[in-house]
């Protein structure tokens, strides 16, 4: 019988997001659910599905989402390079229950409110507009999103595999985000699968809208 005594030391997961997608924002909320039952420490970094899908042909009501969507990735950017990547978890939590929760659209409106409600400076919202912020940002984006190819979107995340080495995949998107020790159980299941050489997906149609609770 073994008598290694079970893991316990908190695991650091790298969770790429884009304020605007409702399946990363149910997914980061799972997380943060997670780090109750588990030892689990999780870091926002920002990718963007404006960089991901620029070129690509995509269906009329998502263009305008693309290039709205630029601006509030930009400050996130912004805010990290200028005050460290910790801030970026309150300002993603404040864009987030903005844009989802309180449909307040991505315009600079809503990015003041997030960076108020974050305790970061007004003047970061001059980032919103300036493209000499997008390079910084497609190096952050693509950090993330390398690992696992560019036929994904976010929620991607990154933690340490048995042998020491990141795992990266893409997901899991569900809603809505399950609570308790049912996170954790969903959480102990996502990285057993992650951890198998070859495996790469496990998938179903959606049923349902994103559900906010």
């Amino acid at each position: 019988m073994s008598t290694t005594p079970p893991r316990s030391e908190t695991t650091i997961a790298d969770i790429w997001v884009d304020p605007r997608c409702p399946w990363a924002w149910i997914t980061s909320r799972w997380m943060l659910e997670v780090e109750q039952v588990r030892p689990l420490e999780t870091r926002f970094h920002i990718m963007s599905l404006s960089v991901l899908n620029q070129g690509r042909e995509v269906p009329e009501k998502y263009r305008q989402g693309m290039i709205d969507g630029w601006a509030c990735v930009r400050v996130c950017v912004a805010a990290q390079q200028r005050h460290g990547n910790e801030v970026l978890r309150p300002l993603y939590n404040a864009m987030g229950r903005l844009i989802h929760h309180e449909k307040a659209g991505l315009g600079h409106d809503m990015i003041r409110a997030a960076l108020e409600e974050a305790g970061l400076p007004a003047d970061l919202i001059e980032a919103a507009e300036d493209t000499s912020w997008d390079e910084p940002l497609r190096a952050e984006h693509h950090e993330g999103m390398d690992p696992v190819g560019s036929e994904v979107g976010t929620p991607v995340i990154h933690v340490p595999g048995p042998d020491g080495k990141p795992l990266a995949f893409f997901g899991p998107v569900l809603t809505p985000a399950p609570r308790g020790e049912a996170a954790g159980t969903l959480w102990d299941g996502v990285l057993a699968v992650a951890s198998i050489d070859g495996f790469f997906e496990l998938k179903r149609g959606r049923d349902r809208d994103p559900i906010f609770d």
